[in-house]
């Protein structure tokens, strides 16, 4: 289809959440190229349509936090937390040159001060980032311990005025039960928040639904995998689960 004819998104600005594993091949840990450029060019595609795009990564494929949790780790829980976010700058950085090698103009910005690597995270700065047609890579969490990455993507979202804050999965959304263990799991197309908090499903994690829940900052949880799907979400389009206040 024509640009001139193609559809445009139909959201200015949203944060788009990714885990750390969507950066790796399933199963294994790390960065895998392959996985890497496959985001890129998703984002990238998206990023045409007229979209504002804020990517928080996440760092489980190299480290979580919580992995040292316990008496005997030998690691205290808070440095273990700096560590995680250390991971997520990583993935940053793997996910800037991807974008910048496909044409994409982008700036990474971390929680926590290194000069030598990304910008400092200021949150003027990074609205006129997306303002000046950016892709701003949000890495390093909110650059305080015990606090996960699906809350500072909530966080983010609010800060820099986001529409509506988006979370790439590797399934087709919300579903009643573990897809993967349970073939009769439910597909939810859309949820409230109280449903969310209600059922204990595994969406984000409670603090960032209570934030999008008093901000009313709806939130999309969709299967980033299939090809297009993140342009069929900033285009508005019928694509996985959507919490709001009203369902």
């Amino acid at each position: 289809m024509p640009e001139s004819t193609a559809p445009r998104a139909s959201f200015k600005r949203i944060i788009l959440k990714l885990s750390g594993e969507s950066m790796s091949h399933a199963g294994e840990r790390g960065i895998g190229v392959p996985e890497v450029m496959h985001i890129a060019g998703q984002v990238k595609l998206a990023h045409q349509a007229g979209c504002q795009i804020g990517l928080v990564v996440g760092g489980g494929n190299i480290l979580r936090g919580s992995q040292f949790k316990g008496a005997g780790a030998g690691i205290q829980e808070a440095t273990a937390h700096y560590m995680g976010m250390l991971a997520t700058v990583i993935n940053a950085l793997a996910l800037q040159d991807a974008l910048e090698s496909i044409g994409c103009q982008t700036r990474a910005m971390t929680a926590i001060k290194m000069d030598g690597v990304a910008e400092p995270y200021i949150r003027r700065r990074a609205k006129r980032h997306l303002e000046k047609g950016r892709i701003v890579i949000l890495a390093a969490g909110t650059g305080s311990p015990f606090v996960t990455t699906d809350t500072a993507a909530a966080q983010r979202a609010m800060e820099l005025e986001a529409e509506i804050l988006m979370k790439a999965t590797k399934v087709d959304g919300v579903y009643s039960d573990d897809p993967e263990r349970n073939p009769h799991a439910m597909l939810y197309s859309e949820l409230t928040y109280n449903a969310v908090r209600e059922q204990n499903l595994r969406v984000m994690d409670s603090t960032a639904i209570a934030h999008c829940m008093e901000h009313k900052m709806p939130i999309l949880v969709f299967n980033f995998r299939k090809d297009g799907n993140v342009l069929r979400a900033v285009r508005g389009e019928k694509v996985g689960t959507l919490i709001s206040s009203k369902a």
